[in-house]
């Protein structure tokens, strides 16, 4: 689990652009009309592979996504409950033996079947290799093949979070027999990513035309799929493209038919031909106030992190986000299981004594974040400016101390940052993905948050953790982020939007927090 880290490429210029792609080309559909045969989706690129194994990106989701099957899915924008994808499943009591049957009939792009190897293969191929950055999805899971069509996983301590982990475009099932005979393993040494960045190996809607690291990858269709979806577009240009306004202009323009990343005030400027799909992401901004007297001095008191608290006015923060975006309630985002109703209101008053309570005496506080990288479009100088003027109302002096994201981020993840502004995003689909917030967790120790210091944090971690009824776990998750809300290091600011932009010809867009769209939903109208 990590922040989520979108690396910019350069943008390409229209020009540029349009001698790579063309426009969108259209096709007969019978009726006498032309309807659109491919589309060009803007994005700020951030590919690294064409191995879904070795995939840890956004970009790389997107694409890993139309190309491969996993075992189970979501329907549409609902991330509440997987649904099956190329399997369904049942599961002990315990929560610890998970039962794949795989759906009959399902091929690959060249026709082979679909077995139980091939979902053993892939699954144990990510968990061997320990280079991989989605190899924790894995950890502590064992594959047991019971048949041909059906696969066993199990766990040593209960994991309701692990239909969520089958969920995410890592643990793709990619054709064994194929990807074997070019490097494939279950060890550290496998050798198959330099074909798998050429040639697509899974069962998806689409298959891999071409692909280059810095500038577009091209998907056509999959003239063996056998899935549930049916496809509209059958050549689909994810194009880098890093500057949003650039993505605005292509879009309005007719040069790309989707734009991934407008911010709010981009999508409310669009004008007339486009449709708007604006809902919560699951990225939290957050105030860091750290534990460490030794780093941050009057900040390791608890009582200050409340001050901050109480003394911040969320709605005016929240006018800095724009379309789609909703104030945090917790270290959770509202869209997953056990997140608060409520976020914290401002209260002046608690401020004071909390404040009091502190030992502040007037110092000014250093207030660090990264000045280059935007969140869901919300720049982090505004909200920073408009943290420090709230914070001088109730008394505390802050000074700004901006820096590239380059330069911030080791501070950031080392803790050595007394108060600072940082995100943070899911990289699967579940609640789990928020105990690293825990006292003595990854994030945790990012504030100076010791185990030692919070004990009954951890007991309420480990009840989440451990739960084996969905009952119990919500009830165990909210009872976790109602505790961090309350004593926490971490004061929850914005839950930013998600807004994509398409044609108006174009609908069926549904946002996911780890792939953000299936491409093959997009519909023409």
């Amino acid at each position: 689990m990590r922040t989520k880290i979108r690396y910019v490429a350069t943008a390409l210029g229209l020009s540029a652009s349009l001698a790579l792609v063309g426009c969108a080309a259209t096709a007969s559909d019978g009726s006498g009309s032309d309807a659109p045969t491919s589309i060009v989706i803007d994005t700020a690129f951030t590919l690294e592979t064409g191995d879904p194994g070795r995939n840890y990106v956004p970009t790389g989701y997107l694409v890993s996504k139309a190309l491969y099957e996993t075992l189970l899915d979501f329907d549409g924008s609902d991330e509440s409950t997987p649904v099956p994808g190329l399997a369904s499943y049942t599961q002990n009591d315990d929560a610890t033996v998970f039962t794949f049957t795989l759906e009959e009939g399902r091929v690959f792009s060249d026709g082979a079947p679909i077995t139980a190897d091939d979902v053993v293969f892939s699954l144990n191929r990510v968990k061997g290799m320990t280079e991989s950055k989605a190899n924790f999805l894995m950890a502590g899971i064992e594959v047991v093949k019971v048949d041909d069509s059906t696969v066993e996983l199990r766990t040593e301590t209960p994991s309701l979070k692990l239909p969520a982990l089958m969920t995410n475009p890592s643990l793709a099932i990619l054709n064994s027999e194929l990807v074997i005979a070019n490097g494939g393993t279950t060890d550290n040494s496998d050798a198959a990513e330099e074909f798998l960045n050429s040639t697509s190996a899974g069962s998806g809607p689409y298959v891999l035309d071409t692909l280059d690291f810095e500038s577009q990858v091209v998907l056509t269709e999959n003239e063996e799929y056998n899935g549930p979806e049916d496809i509209d577009f059958t050549r689909v240009v994810i194009r880098s493209v890093s500057e949003s306004a650039t993505q605005k202009m292509n879009l309005e323009g007719g040069d790309s038919q989707v734009a991934v990343d407008l911010s709010g005030d981009q999508v409310a400027g669009l004008g007339d031909g486009v449709n708007v799909f604006s809902t919560p992401s699951a990225q939290t901004i957050f105030l860091l106030v750290n534990q460490n007297a030794d780093v941050a001095g009057v900040t390791a008191n608890p009582e200050f992190a409340s001050a901050v608290r109480y003394a911040l006015d969320y709605p005016a923060l929240l006018e800095l986000a724009g379309a789609g975006s909703e104030q945090a309630t917790g270290v959770i985002p509202p869209s997953f299981l056990g997140a608060l109703t409520d976020g914290v209101e401002q209260d002046l008053d608690a401020a004071k004594v909390a404040l009091e309570a502190s030992g502040y005496a007037g110092e000014t506080i250093t207030l660090e974040y990264p000045n280059d990288y935007p969140v869901g479009g919300v720049s982090f100088t505004p909200l920073a400016e408009r943290v420090q003027s709230q914070l001088a109302a109730a008394g505390i002096s802050v000074e700004l101390a901006p820096a590239p994201f380059t330069t911030q981020i080791d501070e950031y993840v080392n803790g050595r940052e007394a108060f600072s502004i940082w995100f943070w995003g899911p990289d699967y689909a579940d609640s789990a993905n928020f105990l690293p917030f825990s006292a003595g967790a990854k994030v945790g120790l990012r504030a100076g948050w010791t185990a030692e210091q919070a004990p009954s944090i951890l007991e309420l971690a480990a009840a989440a953790e451990n739960a084996t009824s969905m009952d119990e776990r919500e009830g165990a998750f909210s009872a976790f982020a109602k505790a961090l809300q309350e004593q926490g290091p971490f004061v929850p600011l914005i839950v930013p939007g998600s807004n994509i932009a398409t044609a108006d010809y174009i609908s069926g867009v549904a946002y996911n927090s780890t792939w953000t769209m299936d491409i093959a939903e997009l519909q023409a109208k």
